[in-house]
């Protein structure tokens, strides 16, 4: 999953991100609504974390933007304000979601990953596929009913190889979902990780390189 925090308050956008990497999502992060929407009309992003007051370019003529483009982006807004006539504002502008300040990081996961399921094609509960089982809700892995322990990247791009259903998946894709736009695309970062998550999963292989085209989950 990959999220777009888009928030003036430094050290609150800075501890969101945070967060929301250690649940494995590749976040970026701006400060002000221009930053926003160069990034949001650039790059795909599962769901964008927008605050609704923002400097240069308001949070609500970001949103209208990001709705209005041909991105599948799902936006949850935050704000101060708590009263209905405000929240109705913001989803009238095209918002998914609402979130009123102070709140829980907890909940703000929760709302989140609602909305990355309603972003991207429904996928079950549990992802399975030839013995491998992937619980995205409580992060863990099993081959064959045996614990597999996989650091937060690993997951991520196991997460996008079951997702892909014997289907082959880009390293531009991983690096897309599973990393965020600091990274660079000409390190091999993806062929380590894939390396890695091939010696966790064991024998026999189950993930095969395609030349020039990327892996595929056998």
């Amino acid at each position: 999953m990959r999220v777009l925090v888009v928030e003036d308050e430094t050290l609150l956008a800075d501890a969101i991100a945070d967060g929301l990497r250690r649940h494995a999502m590749a976040v970026d992060v701006v400060y002000d609504g221009a930053a926003a929407l160069e990034r949001g009309t650039v790059n795909d992003y599962d769901v964008v974390v927008l605050d609704r007051d923002l400097p240069q370019v308001s949070g609500d003529d970001v949103c209208r933007t990001l709705t209005e483009s041909d991105g599948m982006a799902r936006i949850l807004m935050l704000t101060a304000a708590t009263t209905v006539v405000d929240r109705v504002a913001g989803l009238g502008l095209g918002a998914d979601d609402y979130l009123i300040k102070p709140f829980a990081f907890d909940e703000l996961v929760a709302r989140i990953q609602a909305l990355a399921r309603r972003a991207r094609p429904a996928a079950p509960p549990i992802l399975e596929r030839n013995g491998i089982q992937l619980d995205p809700h409580r992060r863990t892995v099993t081959r064959e009913g045996t614990p597999v322990s996989l650091s937060r990247k690993e997951f991520a791009v196991l997460n996008e190889l079951l997702r892909a259903d014997g289907g082959v998946v880009s390293a531009e894709y991983l690096l897309e979902k599973a990393w965020d736009e600091h990274i660079d695309p000409f390190t091999g970062v993806v062929r380590y990780t894939m390396m890695m998550l091939r010696r966790k999963l064991g024998d026999p292989p189950l993930i095969d390189t395609e030349p020039g085209v990327g892996y595929r989950l056998r």
